[in-house]
């Protein structure tokens, strides 16, 4: 079970023009702003990144306008962020062992970025309706082969009341509100 304690979430490359060419992107963009919004609530940390973004473009506006205003985004070029070394500096940082991720490319970057946490000993979780790849098929592709090599995948609802754990919290409504 994810602990509210314990989970770092990663926002994976959620930019420019690929945003909205990705499969179902709406239902994805919807999603994640649920996610982020709860995330948020329960007071989770969270990392930020963007793949070359002098060439994708920055994260989409209205994602980027729900992440905290403290923390800014993490440029790599690697499709791994584990292999950049100022992301694994921040993900160190938090001192949680519980990582969350959701974004996109499924197949790619999000695939790279959850195996490289797992050889780091992460216990890794992919928000499966918070996540998109350009087509349905590499999306499919890559949640099957997450979940083949032992990446937990769960969805925007399960994960917020996973972490709640009980309806008596203060932030239970609030919650409830944006999941409706």
């Amino acid at each position: 079970m994810l602990k509210s304690e314990e989970v770092v979430f990663v926002l994976v490359d959620v930019q420019g023009k690929l945003a909205q060419m990705v499969y179902n992107h709406e239902m994805m963009l919807q999603r994640l702003t649920q996610l982020i919004k709860g995330l948020k609530i329960l007071d989770i940390p969270m990392l930020w990144l963007e793949q070359y973004p002098k060439g994708l473009g920055p994260t989409t506006e209205r994602i980027a306008l729900l992440m905290p205003e403290a923390i800014q985004p993490i440029e790599k070029i690697t499709f791994n962020a584990c292999l950049n070394d100022q992301f694994i500096r921040a993900i160190e940082a938090t001192e949680r062992k519980q990582v969350v991720l959701a974004g996109i490319e499924a197949h790619i970057c999000l695939y790279q970025t959850a195996m490289g946490l797992k050889e780091l000993s992460y216990d890794v979780h992919v928000v499966e309706d918070a996540v998109s790849s350009r087509t349905e098929q590499n999306k499919r592709i890559g949640l099957e082969k997450l979940k083949a090599r032992g990446v937990l995948c769960t969805s925007v609802e399960m994960l917020l009341y996973e972490l709640m754990v009980t309806a008596d919290r203060p932030e239970f409504k609030d919650v409830l509100e944006i999941i409706k």
